[in-house]
């Protein structure tokens, strides 16, 4: 079963889109940022897609105890 499409925490170096997409398809987080790098190249709605995931995809979940925050 494949990982949930989620923002992870760790490894973010913006949102943490191209960190979740690269942990939900298997691939190496550098290799997913150079893939978004290289497709603002070309013509098309790159970074509004960018955009709408960093405000749809929820954040990961904290692992461990139920802190609360204050």
């Amino acid at each position: 079963m494949s990982a949930p499409l989620v923002r992870p925490r760790n490894h973010r170096m913006i949102a943490g889109v191209c960190a979740g997409l690269a942990q939900r398809y298997g691939t190496s987080r550098t290799t997913m940022r150079v893939i978004f790098l290289v497709s603002c190249l070309l013509p098309g709605p790159q970074f509004l897609l960018y955009l709408a995931l960093w405000l749809l995809l929820p954040n990961e979940k904290a692992q461990g105890a139920s802190a609360q925050s204050w």
